[in-house]
Order: C-alpha cells, then sequence, then structure tokens
C-alpha cells in the first residue's frame, strides 16, 4: 500500500493498474473522466483546508479526507467546522469501478463503462457517456445525465433529476425533486419507475413506443399525447393507462400532488443519428453530447460535457412546446 498526504496544489501519475476509484470530498468540483489512454492520472488544482489523503492498494485508488469515511457519508458532520475545499481532477481507465462522494461539492463524471456511484449532500451531479450500472444518492443536490446506456437508480429527498438518452431501465424516487426523463431504448424494452410525493413528473418516449403504461397522481394533472392511452379522472386521483405497440416494457410514474406529463419523440425519420433530439426553433443545442475526446494532457484540460442546469432548461423548453392530445 502506497500514502501520501497532499497539502498544497499537485499533479500524481499513477503506474499501477487500477480498477477501482473512489473520492470524497466537501465544497469544490470533482471531475472524473474515463480514458484508454496512458496510466491513471491525479491533478489536485486547488486545495484549502485540512490535507487530502491519496492511498492506492489493491488496485484501488482513494481520494479523502481523512475523517470523511464511504459508510455514512449522507449523514456526515464536521465536528469542528474547518473550512475546506478542493479541486480534483482524474483520468482513469475506462472500465474502472468509480465512486464519487461530495458534500456541497460539484461532481462531473464522463465516460466510464465500469459500475458508477455517486453521493452528495448538497452539490450538484453531472453524468455523461456512462454504459455500466448507475446509482446517484443525494439529499438536496440535482443530477443531470447524457447518454446513459446502463441502468440508472436514483434516490434523492429533494434533488431534481434531468436525463437525455436513458437507457432502458430508470427507477427513480424524489419526495419532492422534479423528474425529466427522454427515454432512448435502443430496441431494449423500457423498464422505467418512477415515484415522487411532490415533485413533478414528464416522461418523452420514443415514436413508435412499446410498453404498458401506468401513470397515477392523487391530486395533481396529467397529460398524454399518446392516442392509444386513456386518460381518466376528473377531480381528485388521475391517471394515465393503457399499452403502446406489443406492451413489451413497462413505465410507472407515480406522485401524490405533482403533476405527470408524457410527450412523445419524433420518429426516426426525424433524427439523423441516435440521440440527437430536435431542437425547437430558436433554441440553441448543448456544445457537446458524448465525451468522445479522451484527455491527451493532464487532468485539467478535461471539461465538463455540459455546464450543469443547461440540460435542464433545455429540455423544459422542449416539454413547453410539445403538444398534448390529452389533459386533466
Amino acid at each position: 500500500m502506497s500514502q501520501r498526504s497532499v497539502t498544497e496544489p499537485d499533479k500524481l501519475t499513477f503506474d499501477t493498474p487500477l480498477t477501482s476509484l473512489q473520492v470524497r470530498i466537501v465544497n469544490g468540483t470533482v471531475n472524473v473522466v474515463g480514458t484508454d489512454e496512458g496510466p491513471a492520472r491525479l491533478e489536485i488544482s486547488e486545495l484549502e483546508g485540512p490535507p487530502l489523503i491519496v492511498t492506492q492498494e489493491d488496485g484501488t485508488l482513494t481520494v479523502a479526507y481523512e475523517d470523511l469515511p464511504w459508510k455514512g457519508f449522507l449523514k456526515w458532520l464536521d465536528r469542528r467546522g474547518r473550512r475546506r475545499s478542493a479541486v480534483v481532477s482524474l483520468a482513469v481507465p475506462a472500465s474502472t469501478r468509480v465512486e464519487v462522494g461530495v458534500i456541497g461539492a460539484t461532481a462531473f463524471v464522463s465516460g466510464i463503462e465500469g459500475h458508477t456511484e455517486v453521493r452528495g449532500v448538497s452539490g450538484d451531479t453531472t453524468l455523461t457517456g456512462l454504459t455500466g450500472h448507475v446509482r446517484a444518492d443525494t439529499v438536496s443536490g440535482s443530477v443531470e445525465a447524457q447518454a446513459l446506456t446502463g441502468d440508472l437508480r436514483f434516490h434523492s429527498v429533494s434533488g431534481d433529476l434531468t436525463v437525455v438518452e436513458a437507457g432502458s431501465s430508470v427507477r427513480a424516487d424524489s419526495v419532492s425533486g422534479s423528474m425529466i426523463v427522454d427515454l432512448d431504448p435502443a430496441g431494449h424494452p423500457t423498464d422505467v419507475a418512477l415515484t415522487s410525493v411532490s415533485g413533478e413528473i414528464a416522461i418523452r418516449l420514443p415514436h413508435p413506443a412499446d410498453a404498458h403504461v401506468e401513470a397515477n397522481t392523487a391530486s395533481g394533472t396529467v397529460s398524454s399525447a399518446f392516442e392509444d392511452l386513456r386518460v381518466t379522472g376528473q377531480w381528485g386521483a388521475k391517471r394515465i393507462t393503457g399499452r403502446l405497440g406489443e406492451g413489451n416494457g413497462r413505465l410507472q410514474a407515480t406522485t401524490v400532488s405533482g403533476s405527470i406529463a408524457l410527450l412523445r419523440r419524433p420518429g426516426t425519420a426525424h433524427r439523423t443519428r441516435r440521440g440527437r433530439i430536435p431542437l425547437p426553433a430558436g433554441t440553441r443545442a448543448p456544445r457537446a453530447t458524448r465525451p468522445t475526446a479522451r484527455p491527451t494532457r493532464r487532468c485539467s484540460d478535461m471539461p465538463p460535457v455540459f455546464a450543469h442546469g443547461r440540460l435542464r432548461l433545455y429540455l423544459l423548453k422542449l416539454l413547453d412546446e410539445a403538444p398534448a392530445t390529452a389533459t386533466r
């Protein structure tokens, strides 16, 4: 095992093969990019407060504060009240298993093929181009994701979820956070289950779609852009039910007081490449889509694929302009 305490900005290269990465910081930024070029690299470009402990053991690289464990991370409290902040960038093999924990910090993870897990207390998270299983747990931080082909699991108290080009399986639950999910299952049966107490839910399905649909709200409104689905309920509880296509997939959405909207994506004739969503008039696309560019120099040369918040505004505009054939 090798271990060192980092007290000032530094750059490190790890020649030993890496299979797992763990990062835990308070305030600042974490940027993790998967690459197939060269050894794993770490750059700590800003550091304030206690030192970061960098440990490498049995293929696992850990970058964290000594008093910030992974177990019980979401309930952690700095009893000393020390001011701390760090900006950490890493380039790791794409197959690496990644675990990132942030408290008041922003996290960016892209190009990872292995399992990815993110835990956040109040920091926002951006995920893009991930092909493995993804799990995100937040207290109040929001999560934005793009081009996920693996399963996505999301849990939050008040954080929002925004996903473009989601894979076939999405399971998410929140107390008051809203959810916007744009599905692109790429031929696989849809498996979507979204639950919220007071948050709004909006789902955009490909056309033609293939799923059994059941969406209900106790006191919110519902709307559907699919003629084959039934919208029922006048006062109080309202439901959207029915079958799209052969009904091989499953879509469930439940909320107590939030609204539910089912939108329809344009047919394949209107999409030039997989994952490209037609832009509304006057709307500019995000600057980039998939993290195809691999880092070739230092870690800080790896900008996030899109600024957090831009994707959500972009999707909200799409939802505002999409007509709904039935509303209750």
